[in-house]
């Protein structure tokens, strides 16, 4: 699952590949909004943890990862 963080006062965007799913992440979002901690934690395919602070959030886009299409044919 492709999730794209948008996070306030930074010029780009975070992207991550995760392996859970939709609602999963959509659980993970609403948990750090209403919890104490403050902080959004979601790991990428690789493992990795991607930390972001709670009030810094502008947003988030959850979705199937683009498919790259190959050759010259007419799409």
């Amino acid at each position: 699952m492709e999730v794209k963080i948008g996070v306030q006062h930074a010029p780009r965007e975070l992207t991550l590949e995760s392996t859970q799913s939709a609602e999963e992440i959509e659980r993970a979002v609403a948990e750090a909004l209403t919890g104490k901690s403050g902080l959004l934690t979601l790991k990428d395919e690789n493992g990795r943890k991607v930390l972001v602070p709670t009030d810094r959030l502008a947003y988030i886009d959850i979705g199937e990862p683009a498919t790259r299409k190959v050759g010259f044919g007419v799409g």
